[in-house]
């Protein structure tokens, strides 16, 4: 008796295929761009193009050098200036994910409450601001802040205010930029866990004599709270090292990460600062970005358990 053993070939609806694709666009934009910033990360600035030394080098001998120069991150260490950079970004990313936080629960919470005919218009309103350009939207609000603006404008009308109010050019604009570009982030991740909220839940809370109040304390909030921490997440990463906003609305007066690792890169053309000033800032951001992906698998969980 002979047995015959036929070759699988891989199909490109087996998980190989499936799985390589991602794992080849992370590899293509995101693992080989970090490498090139960390080797210039742990080059030696020099004039000449490009502005760094090269990390290996071969000598006349034949002889193979790596030349690792960490005089890149023991500077930024020694200089305030990056560290105010850094903390007036974890600031001003903090204040605009509170203010998205508190502006989209809300907005959130009645979507899901909304009757299923109008959940598709409202959503269709929040993604909306998408389809236009996010640099378009910024300028926009200079328009509506600069001092001859329609906001300060309106006011001086109404003689509510006789100078115009200094509402440009500092961290309030920032911090009103952040919450406005980056509020769908908030709004869908919290619309997805309290669109899932049984709310007999609720009613059985009323039934028991909690208010409203109470019962939103203790029955809507813990089960919303991974579509919170998901939504503050999405926010509160990319506002660290936003650069369009705090460049056209922030001014000179608001310092940002992203903001003096533009400077360093085209202004100084100090690339091995930029780079490691790059490299920090995503080592920053490494722990919220494992809670992100944490709680993204526990969404998961929760929309299969359902």
């Amino acid at each position: 008796m002979k047995l015959k053993f036929q070759k699988h070939k891989p199909s490109f609806s087996s998980p190989f295929w499936v799985t390589s694709i991602p794992f080849g666009w992370l590899l293509l934009f995101f693992l080989i761009p970090f490498l090139i910033v960390l080797k210039i990360s742990f080059s030696e600035f020099r004039l000449g193009l490009p502005p760094y030394a090269p990390l290996i080098d071969w000598a006349k001998e034949g002889v193979l050098t790596i030349k690792i120069d960490l005089s890149n991150y023991t500077f930024i260490g020694t200089d305030f200036l990056y560290l105010f950079a850094y903390v007036d970004s974890l600031i001003i990313a903090l204040l605009g994910t509170i203010g998205c936080l508190g502006i989209g629960y809300p907005m959130a919470y009645s979507i899901a409450k909304a009757p299923p005919s109008k959940r598709t218009i409202l959503l269709m309103m929040i993604i909306l601001p998408f389809w236009t350009s996010f640099l378009l939207r910024v300028y926009a609000w200079i328009g509506i802040l600069s001092p001859q603006g329609y906001l300060n404008t309106i006011l001086i009308k109404f003689g509510l205010i006789r100078i115009p109010l200094p509402l440009i050019d500092n961290t309030f604009a920032t911090v009103l930029g952040i919450i406005y570009c980056y509020l769908p982030f908030m709004i869908l991740p919290l619309y997805s866990f309290l669109e899932k909220i049984d709310h007999t839940l609720v009613e059985a809370a009323y039934d028991l004599g909690a208010r409203p109040f109470q019962a939103f304390l203790r029955v809507i909030w813990p089960l919303s709270r991974p579509g919170v921490i998901a939504g503050s997440l999405l926010v509160f990463i990319p506002a660290v090292g936003e650069f369009v906003i705090p460049e056209l609305l922030g001014g000179s007066q608001t310092l940002m990460i992203g903001k003096v690792i533009w400077n360093e890169f085209f202004t100084n053309r100090a690339w091995p600062v930029a780079a490691a000033l790059a490299i920090v800032m995503l080592i920053f951001l490494t722990l919220p970005i494992v809670i992100f992906q944490r709680y993204q698998e526990q969404q998961m969980r929760f929309f299969d358990a359902d």
